[in-house]
């Protein structure tokens, strides 16, 4: 048995949650037509995955390619306000297919549209993930979708930008063993060497975001871009996630005997705890803060919390308890934490020690600009 095939099958053995996203070019046959048949079949494997005593979560797009088929349009609409109309009008038909389709094995779906801004604040964030935990426990498959008819309105500062990325924060939300991404894709093909699906990545690295590339569906917007940076956030939180042709015969069923073609990334060897994944993926950053090397390096070797000494710079406008993210002198970002500073009050502190500050601020009762216990590297 190679070393590969040998990783893949323990990266998804004890799987008890699944997050199966769905893309629309798996659930459509051509613009603004369901794919009947495939619908059914993905509902019989997930009714299938629920008699082995899984959970199932399904995040599914579609919702703008059925309603430009119902408004008789065959390109994705430039338009802000046509795209929100559009899937205004397509989500009723996707809820009332999907509960069509697994009304033969006598399972209840349920609907959730979401925003960022609906898993961004700490009590909305807990709110949704109670609501997902109490529908599993009575045995309804949650059927979510991005909220695109009002997501986009505020300059898209609340969405989630595809799918893909949804479905990862998804998975963080509900601690998921499991993400399976469904796609038109095979799975990450090697194009700078064998051209062949990559069966298994332990890492994300350089190389392998240089083999991501667009979308080029009427329909959908994602590509493999954004399935690596849904893989990214999904193995940070301790799952693993499976990318494969999701048309591919009872591909779920297949997955989780080891049997599956498409590419398994491997979970992180240490998944976030919920403060840290709330921290590093929910939030949106307010600001950067630019360290020197020194800083840098023990913010990631050491496990220390940053000091305004580190801190060379000061960018965005944020106040004490809200996200930023932190780059090396090159401008990486490579950690985000909550600063415990309004950008007024740091200012005139960087650069300076604890003693220094200390001295000319008394009134201060705390140095650290980031506590490490809510400071979060960044796919390191």
């Amino acid at each position: 048995m190679s070393e590969a095939i040998s990783n893949r099958e323990s990266a998804i053995c004890d799987v008890k949650r699944v997050v199966v996203k769905l893309g629309t070019g798996i659930l459509t046959s051509t613009v603004g037509r369901l794919d009947a048949a495939c619908l059914e079949q993905i509902a019989a494997q997930i009714a299938e995955l629920r008699t082995q005593g899984l959970e199932v979560i399904v995040v599914s797009s579609g919702a703008v390619g059925l309603g430009m088929g119902r408004l008789g349009l065959t390109q994705r609409p430039s338009r802000l306000a046509e795209q929100q109309a559009c899937a205004a009008v397509g989500q009723s038909i996707l809820t009332e297919t999907w509960q069509g389709a697994f009304t033969p094995h006598g399972i209840t779906v349920a609907q959730l549209l979401l925003t960022r801004d609906d898993v961004r604040g700490r009590r909305r964030h807990v709110a949704v993930r109670d609501l997902l935990e109490e529908l599993i426990g009575q045995g309804i498959v949650p059927i979510i979708n991005e909220n695109d008819s009002v997501s986009k309105a505020e300059l898209e500062l609340l969405g989630f930008g595809d799918n893909d990325v949804l479905s990862s924060l998804v998975a963080s939300l509900v601690k998921a063993d499991l993400l399976a991404i469904l796609s038109t894709a095979p799975g990450v093909i090697d194009r700078a060497g064998t051209g062949e699906v990559i069966p298994y990545i332990e890492r994300i690295t350089t190389e392998i975001e240089a083999l991501a590339g667009g979308s080029e569906s009427v329909t959908g917007t994602g590509g493999m871009v954004t399935k690596l940076e849904a893989a990214r956030i999904a193995t940070m939180s301790g799952a693993t996630v499976f990318i494969g042709f999701g048309k591919e015969p009872d591909i779920l069923c297949k997955l989780l005997a080891g049997k599956a073609s498409g590419t398994i990334f491997a979970p992180g060897e240490q998944a976030l705890n919920a403060r840290h994944r709330w921290i590093a993926h929910f939030q949106e950053s307010h600001g950067v803060l630019t360290v020197d090397a020194g800083a840098a390096k023990a913010l990631k070797d050491k496990g220390s919390s940053l000091l305004a000494k580190g801190i060379t710079s000061a960018e965005g406008e944020f106040d004490a308890g809200e996200v930023v993210s932190v780059a090396d002198p090159d401008g990486v970002v490579f950690a985000r934490g909550v600063v415990h500073f309004d950008q007024a009050t740091l200012l005139p502190l960087l650069g300076k020690s604890n003693a220094e500050i200390a001295a000319a601020h008394p009134e201060l009762t705390r140095m650290e600009i980031i506590h490490r216990d809510e400071l979060v590297l960044m796919g390191l």
